[in-house]
Protein backbone atom coordinates (compact mmCIF):
# COMPACT_ATOMS: atom_id res chain seq x y z
CA UNK A 1 0.00 0.00 0.00
CA UNK A 2 0.86 3.42 -1.25
CA UNK A 3 1.67 5.83 2.12
CA UNK A 4 2.90 8.93 0.31
CA UNK A 5 3.33 10.65 -2.90
CA UNK A 6 6.48 10.17 -3.99
CA UNK A 7 8.00 13.54 -4.82
CA UNK A 8 10.08 13.18 -8.14
CA UNK A 9 12.92 15.29 -9.92
CA UNK A 10 13.23 15.43 -13.76
CA UNK A 11 16.61 16.39 -15.01
CA UNK A 12 16.49 17.08 -18.52
CA UNK A 13 12.24 17.19 -18.23
CA UNK A 14 12.17 18.70 -22.43
CA UNK A 15 13.59 16.06 -24.22
CA UNK A 16 12.03 12.57 -24.65
CA UNK A 17 12.79 10.51 -21.88
CA UNK A 18 11.70 13.21 -19.56
CA UNK A 19 8.89 13.76 -21.79
CA UNK A 20 7.55 9.84 -21.31
CA UNK A 21 8.57 10.09 -17.50
CA UNK A 22 5.85 12.99 -16.91
CA UNK A 23 3.24 10.74 -18.90
CA UNK A 24 4.01 8.12 -16.69
CA UNK A 25 3.80 10.13 -13.69
CA UNK A 26 0.58 11.69 -14.77
CA UNK A 27 -0.79 8.34 -14.81
CA UNK A 28 -0.29 7.72 -11.60
CA UNK A 29 -1.05 10.79 -9.73
CA UNK A 30 -2.06 8.97 -6.38
CA UNK A 31 1.72 7.84 -6.50
CA UNK A 32 4.03 10.13 -7.66
CA UNK A 33 4.20 14.64 -7.99
CA UNK A 34 6.61 16.15 -10.20
CA UNK A 35 9.01 17.63 -7.60
CA UNK A 36 11.49 19.47 -9.90
CA UNK A 37 11.79 19.84 -13.48
CA UNK A 38 14.85 21.18 -15.89
CA UNK A 39 15.61 22.14 -19.10
CA UNK A 40 18.65 24.01 -20.74
CA UNK A 41 17.23 26.93 -22.88
CA UNK A 42 13.89 25.64 -23.77
CA UNK A 43 11.64 27.75 -21.37
CA UNK A 44 8.06 27.87 -23.80
CA UNK A 45 8.51 24.05 -23.54
CA UNK A 46 9.08 24.10 -19.64
CA UNK A 47 6.52 26.44 -19.02
CA UNK A 48 4.00 24.29 -20.39
CA UNK A 49 4.67 21.68 -18.53
CA UNK A 50 4.92 23.28 -15.27
CA UNK A 51 1.24 24.20 -16.25
CA UNK A 52 0.60 21.09 -16.39
CA UNK A 53 2.23 19.63 -13.18
CA UNK A 54 2.84 22.31 -11.37
CA UNK A 55 6.59 21.30 -9.76
CA UNK A 56 7.51 23.21 -6.63
CA UNK A 57 11.09 24.09 -8.84
CA UNK A 58 11.55 24.69 -12.52
CA UNK A 59 15.52 24.68 -13.48
CA UNK A 60 17.25 26.67 -16.28
CA UNK A 61 20.28 26.13 -17.55
CA UNK A 62 20.08 29.41 -19.70
CA UNK A 63 20.18 32.29 -17.11
CA UNK A 64 18.26 34.73 -20.29
CA UNK A 65 15.54 31.56 -20.33
CA UNK A 66 15.57 31.37 -16.74
CA UNK A 67 14.17 35.46 -16.62
CA UNK A 68 11.56 34.27 -19.34
CA UNK A 69 10.10 31.48 -17.56
CA UNK A 70 9.84 33.31 -13.91
CA UNK A 71 8.14 36.08 -15.94
CA UNK A 72 5.40 34.11 -17.92
CA UNK A 73 5.13 32.01 -14.90
CA UNK A 74 4.26 35.06 -12.85
CA UNK A 75 1.76 36.17 -15.86
CA UNK A 76 0.05 32.55 -15.11
CA UNK A 77 -0.10 33.25 -11.83
CA UNK A 78 1.72 30.17 -11.17
CA UNK A 79 4.02 29.55 -7.67
CA UNK A 80 6.73 27.25 -9.50
CA UNK A 81 10.26 28.84 -7.74
CA UNK A 82 13.19 29.10 -11.20
CA UNK A 83 16.30 28.55 -10.12
CA UNK A 84 19.12 28.67 -12.61
CA UNK A 85 22.40 26.76 -13.09
CA UNK A 86 24.46 23.99 -13.14
CA UNK A 87 24.23 24.07 -8.77
CA UNK A 88 20.49 24.29 -9.34
CA UNK A 89 20.31 20.97 -11.16
CA UNK A 90 22.54 19.78 -8.07
CA UNK A 91 20.40 21.08 -5.33
CA UNK A 92 17.25 19.91 -6.71
CA UNK A 93 18.73 16.31 -7.32
CA UNK A 94 19.38 16.30 -3.85
CA UNK A 95 16.87 18.06 -1.78
CA UNK A 96 15.59 15.96 1.50
CA UNK A 97 12.01 16.08 -0.32
CA UNK A 98 12.79 14.29 -3.16
CA UNK A 99 12.57 10.94 -3.57
CA UNK A 100 13.58 9.81 -6.99
CA UNK A 101 15.78 11.18 -9.34
CA UNK A 102 14.93 10.88 -12.86
CA UNK A 103 18.53 11.66 -14.73
CA UNK A 104 17.80 12.58 -17.92
CA UNK A 105 20.41 15.37 -19.13
CA UNK A 106 21.75 14.19 -22.22
CA UNK A 107 25.68 14.07 -22.55
CA UNK A 108 28.61 15.04 -20.19
CA UNK A 109 26.39 18.39 -18.95
CA UNK A 110 24.58 15.30 -16.48
CA UNK A 111 26.97 13.96 -14.99
CA UNK A 112 27.51 16.51 -11.87
CA UNK A 113 23.39 16.21 -11.04
CA UNK A 114 23.69 12.58 -11.19
CA UNK A 115 26.33 11.95 -9.36
CA UNK A 116 24.96 14.75 -6.85
CA UNK A 117 21.98 12.26 -6.61
CA UNK A 118 23.74 9.54 -6.15
CA UNK A 119 25.50 11.46 -3.16
CA UNK A 120 22.09 12.25 -1.44
CA UNK A 121 21.03 8.28 -1.45
CA UNK A 122 18.29 9.22 -3.58
CA UNK A 123 16.52 6.08 -5.72
CA UNK A 124 18.89 7.25 -9.33
CA UNK A 125 16.87 6.33 -12.21
CA UNK A 126 19.84 6.73 -14.49
CA UNK A 127 19.38 7.72 -18.29
CA UNK A 128 22.00 9.62 -18.66
CA UNK A 129 24.52 7.16 -20.12
CA UNK A 130 27.76 9.72 -19.82
CA UNK A 131 27.39 9.68 -16.08
CA UNK A 132 28.98 5.94 -16.37
CA UNK A 133 30.72 6.76 -19.20
CA UNK A 134 32.87 9.36 -17.65
CA UNK A 135 32.86 8.49 -14.30
CA UNK A 136 31.60 4.76 -13.29
CA UNK A 137 34.44 3.97 -10.66
CA UNK A 138 33.56 7.05 -8.72
CA UNK A 139 29.72 7.38 -8.95
CA UNK A 140 29.05 3.40 -8.16
CA UNK A 141 31.45 4.45 -5.22
CA UNK A 142 28.86 6.87 -4.18
CA UNK A 143 26.09 4.75 -4.75
CA UNK A 144 27.26 2.46 -2.58
CA UNK A 145 28.79 4.58 -0.12
CA UNK A 146 25.82 6.64 0.64
CA UNK A 147 22.87 3.85 -0.02
CA UNK A 148 21.35 5.32 -3.39
CA UNK A 149 19.47 2.94 -5.14
CA UNK A 150 20.26 2.89 -8.88
CA UNK A 151 17.73 1.89 -11.73
CA UNK A 152 19.14 1.85 -15.24
CA UNK A 153 16.46 3.68 -17.73
CA UNK A 154 18.21 2.29 -20.89
CA UNK A 155 15.95 -0.42 -22.18
CA UNK A 156 19.11 -3.14 -22.72
CA UNK A 157 20.06 -2.24 -19.13
CA UNK A 158 16.90 -2.44 -17.94
CA UNK A 159 16.06 -5.35 -19.91
CA UNK A 160 19.22 -6.96 -18.26
CA UNK A 161 18.28 -5.81 -14.84
CA UNK A 162 15.48 -7.62 -15.57
CA UNK A 163 17.19 -10.76 -16.60
CA UNK A 164 19.50 -10.79 -13.30
CA UNK A 165 19.13 -12.27 -10.30
CA UNK A 166 18.69 -9.82 -7.24
CA UNK A 167 22.21 -10.90 -6.17
CA UNK A 168 24.26 -10.07 -9.26
CA UNK A 169 25.89 -7.51 -7.05
CA UNK A 170 27.87 -10.37 -5.57
CA UNK A 171 29.53 -11.17 -9.00
CA UNK A 172 28.23 -12.34 -11.87
CA UNK A 173 29.79 -15.66 -11.85
CA UNK A 174 28.31 -16.65 -8.27
CA UNK A 175 25.09 -16.36 -9.90
CA UNK A 176 25.52 -18.35 -12.73
CA UNK A 177 25.82 -15.61 -15.12
CA UNK A 178 28.43 -16.57 -17.92
CA UNK A 179 27.48 -13.62 -20.76
CA UNK A 180 25.01 -10.22 -21.36
CA UNK A 181 23.95 -10.04 -24.57
CA UNK A 182 23.19 -6.36 -25.79
CA UNK A 183 21.19 -5.61 -28.70
CA UNK A 184 21.46 -3.49 -31.14
CA UNK A 185 18.94 -2.30 -33.80
CA UNK A 186 21.73 -1.79 -36.22
CA UNK A 187 20.21 1.96 -36.87
CA UNK A 188 19.08 3.44 -40.21
CA UNK A 189 22.52 1.99 -42.13
CA UNK A 190 22.86 -1.68 -41.39
CA UNK A 191 22.95 -2.72 -44.95
CA UNK A 192 24.94 0.42 -46.13
CA UNK A 193 28.03 0.04 -47.79
CA UNK A 194 31.28 1.89 -46.94
CA UNK A 195 30.51 3.94 -50.15
CA UNK A 196 27.13 5.04 -49.06
CA UNK A 197 28.35 5.51 -45.46
CA UNK A 198 31.03 8.02 -46.77
CA UNK A 199 27.91 9.80 -48.09
CA UNK A 200 25.21 9.75 -45.33
CA UNK A 201 23.46 13.10 -44.71
CA UNK A 202 22.20 14.38 -41.37
CA UNK A 203 18.99 14.02 -42.35
CA UNK A 204 19.44 10.14 -43.26
CA UNK A 205 20.95 9.37 -39.76
CA UNK A 206 18.15 11.26 -37.86
CA UNK A 207 15.79 8.62 -38.86
CA UNK A 208 15.22 5.97 -36.85
CA UNK A 209 13.75 2.64 -38.02
CA UNK A 210 11.96 1.90 -34.13
CA UNK A 211 12.80 4.99 -31.76
CA UNK A 212 12.09 8.26 -31.57
CA UNK A 213 14.88 9.72 -29.79
CA UNK A 214 16.99 13.61 -29.73
CA UNK A 215 19.32 13.97 -32.29
CA UNK A 216 22.12 13.28 -30.41
CA UNK A 217 21.58 9.81 -29.78
CA UNK A 218 19.82 9.09 -33.12
CA UNK A 219 23.27 9.69 -34.61
CA UNK A 220 25.08 7.77 -32.05
CA UNK A 221 22.60 4.62 -32.92
CA UNK A 222 23.21 5.55 -36.54
CA UNK A 223 27.31 4.85 -35.91
CA UNK A 224 26.61 2.52 -33.29
CA UNK A 225 28.89 4.86 -30.53
CA UNK A 226 25.71 4.69 -28.49
CA UNK A 227 25.75 1.03 -28.34
CA UNK A 228 29.51 1.00 -27.42
CA UNK A 229 28.62 3.76 -24.82
CA UNK A 230 26.29 1.00 -23.56
CA UNK A 231 28.87 -1.47 -23.67
CA UNK A 232 30.92 0.62 -20.94
CA UNK A 233 27.40 1.45 -19.32
CA UNK A 234 26.91 -2.43 -18.92
CA UNK A 235 30.05 -2.76 -17.46
CA UNK A 236 29.82 -0.64 -14.15
CA UNK A 237 25.86 -1.48 -13.78
CA UNK A 238 26.72 -4.84 -14.16
CA UNK A 239 30.45 -5.88 -12.76
CA UNK A 240 30.72 -7.57 -16.41
CA UNK A 241 34.25 -7.32 -18.48
CA UNK A 242 34.78 -6.58 -21.63
CA UNK A 243 34.66 -10.28 -22.19
CA UNK A 244 31.39 -10.52 -20.98
CA UNK A 245 29.54 -8.49 -23.00
CA UNK A 246 28.26 -9.57 -26.50
CA UNK A 247 26.82 -7.15 -28.63
CA UNK A 248 23.86 -9.04 -30.85
CA UNK A 249 22.04 -6.44 -34.06
CA UNK A 250 18.02 -6.80 -33.44
CA UNK A 251 16.91 -5.09 -36.04
CA UNK A 252 12.80 -5.17 -34.77
CA UNK A 253 14.04 -4.08 -31.31
CA UNK A 254 11.36 -5.91 -29.75
CA UNK A 255 14.19 -8.01 -27.70
CA UNK A 256 15.77 -5.27 -25.67
CA UNK A 257 18.55 -7.21 -24.15
CA UNK A 258 19.33 -11.10 -22.93
CA UNK A 259 21.39 -12.47 -19.63
CA UNK A 260 23.16 -15.89 -20.36
CA UNK A 261 23.64 -18.34 -17.59
CA UNK A 262 26.02 -21.21 -17.53
CA UNK A 263 23.13 -24.06 -17.42
CA UNK A 264 22.57 -22.73 -21.12
CA UNK A 265 19.28 -20.45 -20.15
CA UNK A 266 19.12 -17.38 -22.11
CA UNK A 267 16.57 -14.88 -20.64
CA UNK A 268 15.33 -12.34 -22.30
CA UNK A 269 13.22 -9.19 -21.90
CA UNK A 270 10.48 -8.27 -24.67
CA UNK A 271 8.78 -5.65 -25.07
CA UNK A 272 7.28 -3.07 -27.80
CA UNK A 273 10.11 0.03 -28.80
CA UNK A 274 8.56 2.70 -26.16
CA UNK A 275 10.58 4.17 -23.48
CA UNK A 276 7.20 4.19 -20.70
CA UNK A 277 8.02 0.53 -20.39
CA UNK A 278 11.56 0.66 -18.62
CA UNK A 279 10.73 3.99 -16.86
CA UNK A 280 7.45 2.96 -15.37
CA UNK A 281 9.53 -0.18 -14.17
CA UNK A 282 12.28 1.93 -12.47
CA UNK A 283 9.50 4.33 -10.80
CA UNK A 284 7.42 1.19 -9.45
CA UNK A 285 10.22 -1.29 -9.08
CA UNK A 286 10.15 -3.56 -7.11
CA UNK A 287 6.20 -3.16 -8.21
CA UNK A 288 5.12 -3.33 -11.46
CA UNK A 289 2.85 -0.28 -12.30
CA UNK A 290 0.60 0.81 -15.93
CA UNK A 291 2.55 2.47 -18.40
CA UNK A 292 -0.07 3.06 -21.17
CA UNK A 293 2.72 0.89 -23.50
CA UNK A 294 0.31 -1.73 -25.69
CA UNK A 295 1.56 -5.19 -24.82
CA UNK A 296 3.55 -6.87 -27.63
CA UNK A 297 1.83 -8.62 -30.36
CA UNK A 298 3.87 -11.75 -30.94
CA UNK A 299 1.76 -12.79 -34.05
CA UNK A 300 2.34 -9.14 -35.43
CA UNK A 301 5.75 -9.28 -35.19
CA UNK A 302 6.25 -12.65 -36.63
CA UNK A 303 9.78 -12.85 -36.65
CA UNK A 304 12.95 -12.01 -34.72
CA UNK A 305 16.50 -11.45 -36.88
CA UNK A 306 19.83 -11.85 -35.35
CA UNK A 307 23.40 -10.78 -36.59
CA UNK A 308 26.59 -9.71 -35.49
CA UNK A 309 27.91 -6.54 -35.78
CA UNK A 310 30.30 -5.28 -38.55
CA UNK A 311 32.88 -3.38 -36.74
CA UNK A 312 35.17 -2.38 -39.79
CA UNK A 313 31.53 -0.01 -41.22
CA UNK A 314 30.89 0.84 -37.95
CA UNK A 315 33.94 1.31 -35.82
CA UNK A 316 32.53 3.45 -33.11
CA UNK A 317 31.98 -0.10 -31.62
CA UNK A 318 35.27 -1.14 -31.52
CA UNK A 319 36.45 2.20 -30.02
CA UNK A 320 34.32 1.61 -27.27
CA UNK A 321 35.61 -1.76 -26.38
CA UNK A 322 39.11 -0.48 -26.92
CA UNK A 323 38.42 3.03 -24.37
CA UNK A 324 36.57 0.14 -21.96
CA UNK A 325 39.58 -2.38 -22.06
CA UNK A 326 42.36 0.72 -21.41
CA UNK A 327 40.44 2.46 -19.00
CA UNK A 328 41.18 5.25 -16.21
CA UNK A 329 39.89 8.77 -18.90
CA UNK A 330 40.08 6.28 -21.71
CA UNK A 331 35.98 6.36 -21.96
CA UNK A 332 35.74 10.24 -21.17
CA UNK A 333 38.02 10.86 -24.09
CA UNK A 334 35.90 9.34 -26.56
CA UNK A 335 32.70 10.08 -25.26
CA UNK A 336 33.72 14.00 -25.32
CA UNK A 337 35.39 13.42 -28.97
CA UNK A 338 32.15 12.14 -30.13
CA UNK A 339 29.85 15.04 -28.67
CA UNK A 340 31.88 17.60 -30.15
CA UNK A 341 32.23 15.23 -33.50
CA UNK A 342 28.42 14.19 -33.56
CA UNK A 343 27.73 18.35 -32.93
CA UNK A 344 30.01 18.95 -36.05
CA UNK A 345 28.48 16.44 -38.44
CA UNK A 346 24.71 18.23 -37.30
CA UNK A 347 26.21 21.28 -38.71
CA UNK A 348 27.41 19.86 -41.74
CA UNK A 349 30.97 20.49 -40.81
CA UNK A 350 32.36 16.64 -41.02
CA UNK A 351 31.04 13.59 -43.32
CA UNK A 352 29.19 10.50 -41.43
CA UNK A 353 32.62 8.26 -41.01
CA UNK A 354 35.18 11.61 -40.03
CA UNK A 355 33.23 10.89 -36.76
CA UNK A 356 34.74 7.68 -35.56
CA UNK A 357 38.39 8.90 -37.32
CA UNK A 358 38.21 11.83 -34.54
CA UNK A 359 37.38 9.86 -31.79
CA UNK A 360 40.38 7.55 -33.03
CA UNK A 361 42.65 10.00 -33.39
CA UNK A 362 41.65 11.48 -29.76
CA UNK A 363 42.18 8.09 -28.44
CA UNK A 364 45.59 7.40 -30.06
CA UNK A 365 46.96 11.25 -29.38
CA UNK A 366 46.25 12.24 -25.66
CA UNK A 367 47.42 10.72 -22.42
CA UNK A 368 44.77 8.11 -20.75
CA UNK A 369 45.48 8.74 -17.23
CA UNK A 370 43.92 7.46 -13.84
CA UNK A 371 40.46 8.27 -12.58
CA UNK A 372 40.95 9.18 -9.18
CA UNK A 373 39.07 12.38 -8.51
CA UNK A 374 36.14 13.89 -10.82
CA UNK A 375 38.39 16.78 -11.84
CA UNK A 376 40.81 14.29 -13.56
CA UNK A 377 37.13 13.01 -15.44
CA UNK A 378 36.74 16.63 -16.37
CA UNK A 379 40.50 17.75 -17.73
CA UNK A 380 40.42 14.69 -19.24
CA UNK A 381 36.83 15.52 -20.86
CA UNK A 382 37.98 19.26 -21.64
CA UNK A 383 40.59 17.98 -23.30
CA UNK A 384 39.38 16.01 -25.51
CA UNK A 385 37.17 18.81 -26.46
CA UNK A 386 39.96 21.34 -27.35
CA UNK A 387 41.67 18.54 -29.36
CA UNK A 388 38.68 17.63 -31.60
CA UNK A 389 37.78 21.23 -32.25
CA UNK A 390 41.41 21.99 -33.03
CA UNK A 391 41.05 19.21 -35.40
CA UNK A 392 37.68 20.74 -36.91
CA UNK A 393 39.36 24.37 -37.22
CA UNK A 394 42.25 22.83 -39.50
CA UNK A 395 40.21 20.78 -41.52
CA UNK A 396 37.75 23.61 -42.03
CA UNK A 397 41.71 25.73 -43.36
CA UNK A 398 41.61 22.80 -46.25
Amino acid sequence: MVNKIQNITVLGSTGSIGVNTLDVIARHPQRYRAYALSANTKWNALLAQCRVHQPKYAVMLDETAAEQLKSALRTDGLETEVLCGVSALEQVASFPEVDAVMAAIVGAAGMRSSLAAAQAGKRVLLANKETLVMAGHLFMEAVAKNGATLLPIDSEHNAIFQCMPSAFKSGLSSVGVTKILLTASGGPFRRFSMEELAHVTPEQALKHPNWAMGPKITIDSATLMNKGLEVIEAHWLFGATAEQIEVVVHPQSMIHSLVQYNDGSVLAELGNPDMRTPIAHALGWPERIESGVAPLDLFAVARLDFERPDMVRFPCLRLAFEALSRGGTAPALLNAANEVAVAAFLERKIAFMDIPRLLEAVLENLDIREVIRLEDVIEADEGARVAVNAMLAEKAKC
